[in-house]
């Protein structure tokens, strides 16, 4: 029996494996490169004083945040080459003006991992972006309805609605155009594959994919804690 209804069993150990590479490389260079970048004297005192941490253990979260950065670089294309995966559906991989797109549903979309993925100042140019590539009578999407994804939402609410960011130079906020929007992970998957939890049977498998993909290496733990972070983020 497949792990999801949506998504090939062989696709999903692709993309996990891959990210799972992606953290441990992460891991490996934040420790065998570190203090390449500067580090923050200032900060590091303050931590260890105000923590009340010794330098190990300092040195150790300063790692892992390092390589955590990189890793969450990755986590949105993870997304996309999932959901890249569902039918009717197309990756655009990287390097495109947009990330996924399906012909039959007349749909473009740009997937980012976190709300504020983007600076605020800067949505108002992903809104313009989105339009001149419906909008223009000339342009192969036009019809199309264009969506800003933001995997993590940033109040733990689900939406669907018009994308209408402020325009700082204009000092007011962008059109509102009901074929430019923007929505939450959770939302999208479902649109995507046509599963209401599409997002969280995903969420739930992965401890069991990771497993598998790491040989038994690799075991989630705390299974229950996790989901009450899902649960926080996609009410």
């Amino acid at each position: 029996m497949p792990w999801l209804s949506w998504i090939d069993d062989s696709d999903l150990k692709n993309e996990v494996s891959l990210l799972l590479s992606i953290a441990k490389d992460a891991q490996k260079t934040s420790v065998d490169e570190f203090g390449k970048n500067v580090i923050d004297p200032f900060a590091a005192i303050f931590e260890m004083s105000g923590f009340e941490i010794d330098y190990e253990t300092w040195l150790k979260s300063e790692t892992t945040r390092q390589a955590q950065k990189t890793l969450q670089n990755h986590i949105g294309d993870f997304h996309q080459n999932i959901l890249g995966y569902s039918k009717g559906w197309t990756n655009m991989k990287v390097g495109n003006v947009i990330d996924l797109i399906s012909k039959k549903n007349k749909v473009i979309a740009e997937v980012k991992n976190k709300y504020n993925t983007i600076s605020g100042g800067k949505l108002s140019d992903l809104y313009y972006s989105l339009d001149g590539l419906i909008s223009p009578k000339s342009s192969i999407y036009k019809g199309y309805t264009a969506y800003y994804v933001a995997i993590i939402p940033k109040k733990g609410e689900r939406y669907n609605k018009p994308f209408t960011p402020s325009d700082k130079d204009k000092g007011e906020k962008c059109p509102t155009n009901e074929h430019i929007r923007e929505i939450d992970g959770a939302s999208f998957y479902n649109l995507v594959t046509g599963y209401e939890n599409a997002l969280e049977e995903l969420f739930d498998v992965l401890p069991d994919i990771i497993k598998v993909c790491s040989g038994g290496k690799y075991q989630v733990k705390d299974k229950a804690k996790l989901k009450n972070f899902f649960n926080s983020a996609f009410k």
